[in-house]
């Protein structure tokens, strides 16, 4: 670990970090998250009740979309050529609500972390979003890197810390 940000050079200002010197590697991130929500309302996204359509199938896509538009909503995020973009919605009864998960690829000089966790947290916005007129309680939460690899840094596991 550096004892300096990254993002901000020696006056203090911010920056995008120039990556140019790097080598390209393999990189792959995974983040989790989850939306609580009334059980009622976990049973009409499941059972397809729900007006505005397929809620699971809608926040898939948007959770793709999203990372592929990091760099559009995170200032000082490089823009990368993503390989790999998967996003798994889970109904989980013990919340109630919705898990999820998303994990993306790149051959690259700079991580997918934000790119992972953009698409966890655009797609369970879009759960709230189709699903807000039936429960606006709902609350999202959990949000956090799982795990990535590749890179300097190497490899590291929630888990485990490392």
């Amino acid at each position: 670990m550096t004892d300096k940000l990254s993002h901000v050079d020696d006056s203090g200002e911010a920056k995008m970090v120039d990556v140019s010197g790097k080598a390209e590697t393999a990189r792959t991130a995974r983040a989790t998250g989850a939306i609580r929500m009334r059980p009622e309302t976990l049973d009409a996204i499941l059972t397809a009740q729900i007006k505005k359509g397929d809620v699971l199938g809608v926040a898939r896509i948007a959770g793709v979309m999203a990372a592929k538009k990091t760099a559009d909503l995170i200032p000082l995020c490089h823009p990368l050529t993503l390989t790999h973009i998967a996003v798994e919605l889970s109904p989980d009864a013990s919340l109630p609500g919705i898990r999820a998960e998303a994990t993306v690829s790149t051959k690259g000089r700079t991580g997918v972390e934000m790119e992972a966790l953009t698409a966890v947290s655009v797609a369970l916005l879009t759960v709230y979003d189709m699903a807000k007129a039936l429960d606006r309680g709902m609350t999202i939460s959990d949000i956090s890197l799982a795990e990535k690899s590749g890179g300097l840094s190497g490899k590291y596991s929630r888990l485990d810390g490392m």
